[in-house]
C-alpha cells in the first residue's frame, strides 16, 4: 500500500540538511524565509549569540499587500533589506527554509538583493 507524504514533514527534513551546512555569524547572519499560506515571514539571525537582528513579514504596517504571494514578496524583501541595511549587515547567508527556490521564495530573494544585501 501506499502511503501519501507527509509535506510538512518532507520540508523539515529538507530544512534540517540545509541548517546542517548554513550558520550565521555576526559578519554575515542567516537571511530565514518561512512561508505559510496566509503570511510571508523572513527574519536575520545570529546563529553563534542567538539573537534576531531584522525581521519583516506581511503583517508589517508597512506592507500593503497581506497575502502570501509574489507581490507581497518583493515588498516584504525590500523591507527586510532596508531594515539590515540600517543596521550595518550588508552580507547574508539565505536559507530558504526547505522550500523550492521558485515563486514566493525567489521573489523575496531577488527584492532583497534589490535593496542591496549580497548572497
Amino acid at each position: 500500500m501506499v502511503k501519501k507524504t507527509d509535506r510538512k514533514m518532507e520540508r523539515t527534513r529538507r530544512h534540517i540538511r540545509v541548517r546542517r551546512k548554513i550558520s550565521g555569524t555576526a559578519e554575515r547572519p542567516r537571511l530565514c524565509v518561512y512561508r505559510s499560506n496566509s503570511n510571508i515571514y523572513v527574519q536575520v539571525i545570529d546563529d553563534v549569540a542567538g539573537k534576531t537582528l531584522a525581521q519583516a513579514s506581511t503583517l508589517d504596517k508597512e506592507i500593503k499587500t497581506k497575502h502570501s504571494n509574489k507581490a507581497a514578496a518583493k515588498e516584504v524583501g525590500a523591507l527586510i533589506a532596508k531594515r539590515a541595511m540600517e543596521k550595518n549587515i550588508k552580507s547574508v547567508v539565505f536559507d530558504r527554509g526547505g522550500y523550492i527556490y521558485h515563486g514566493v521564495v525567489k521573489e523575496l530573494a531577488e527584492a532583497a538583493r534589490e535593496g542591496g544585501l549580497e548572497f
